[in-house]
C-alpha cells in the first residue's frame, strides 16, 4: 500500500473537491473533511477519558496535513507556514494551555471532561464562551511573559495567537459539546489578545480573526453545520 501511495499517488481519491474558488485540482489534502479527518486521527479511540488529548492529537496532525503540506507547500508554494504549523505539535505549550483549561471548566462548573457525558455540559452562551476564553488567553499571556524561552519558541505573533486561540477553542467545544462555541472561542482568543498586546501576527491573523465572531455566529454556518 505505501509504494503504492508513493508512485500512484494521483490515482488515489482521498478527498473530495473543493469550492471552485479554492482548488487547483480535484484530489487536494483540502478537501479532507474535518470530520472525517478527526476520525481518522482516532484519537477518541485510544484516548476515551481524555477529551483534551484526543483533539490535541487532532490539532497536531491538522495543521501538519492541512497548513504545512497542503496550505504551506502546495498553495503557497513555502512560505512559512511549517513555523507556524510546527508550534501547534511540538514540545508541550499547546498541551498546557488547554489542560489549564479543563482544570477551570473543572474546578468552577464541576464538569468531569474526563468522563464526557451530556448531564454536566454547559449552556453554549456568549457569555460563557467570553469567560472561558479569557480566562485561557489571559493565562497563556501571562505564561509568556514570565519565561522568556517560551517567546524564544513562539518567537512569531502568529504563532503565539493560533496556540493560544486554540486551547481557548478547545475549553470552549470541551465545556458545552458545541463546535460553533468552540469556534467562537477562537475567535475571542483573538479579540482578547489584540486587545492585550496591540497585535496578533504577520498580516493574516489581524484580517480574518477579527471578522470571525461575527461571522461564526451568522446564518452561513449553520447552513453547513461548520464547527
Amino acid at each position: 500500500d505505501l509504494a503504492f501511495a508513493a508512485k500512484h499517488a494521483g490515482v488515489i481519491q482521498m478527498a473530495d473537491i473543493l469550492p471552485a474558488r479554492r482548488a487547483r485540482g480535484p484530489n487536494e489534502p483540502g478537501g479532507i473533511k474535518f470530520g472525517h479527518f478527526a476520525d481518522m486521527v482516532q484519537g477518541d479511540r485510544k484516548y476515551p477519558h481524555d477529551p483534551a488529548r484526543a483533539a490535541l492529537e487532532v490539532v497536531g496532525a491538522g495543521t501538519m496535513l492541512f497548513d504545512q503540506i497542503w496550505l504551506g507547500s502546495y498553495m503557497s508554494g513555502g512560505v512559512g507556514f511549517t513555523q507556524y504549523a510546527t508550534a501547534a505539535y511540538t514540545d508541550n505549550i499547546l498541551d498546557d494551555y488547554t489542560y489549564y483549561g479543563m482544570d477551570y471548566i473543572k474546578d468552577k462548573y464541576k464538569v468531569d471532561w474526563r468522563n464526557p457525558s451530556a448531564k454536566d455540559r454547559l449552556k453554549p452562551t456568549q457569555d460563557l464562551v467570553n469567560e472561558l476564553a479569557t480566562e485561557v488567553t489571559l493565562n497563556a499571556m501571562e505564561q509568556c511573559e514570565q519565561f522568556p524561552t517560551l517567546m524564544e519558541d513562539h518567537f512569531g505573533g502568529s504563532q503565539r495567537a493560533g496556540v493560544i486561540a486554540a486551547a481557548s477553542g478547545l475549553t470552549c467545544g470541551i465545556a458545552t459539546a458545541n463546535s460553533n462555541a468552540g469556534l467562537n472561542g477562537w475567535y475571542m482568543s483573538m479579540l482578547a489578545h489584540k486587545e492585550g498586546w496591540s497585535r496578533l501576527g504577520f498580516f493574516g491573523y489581524d484580517l480574518q480573526d477579527q471578522c470571525g465572531s461575527a461571522n461564526s455566529l451568522s446564518i452561513r454556518p449553520d447552513e453547513g453545520c461548520v464547527g
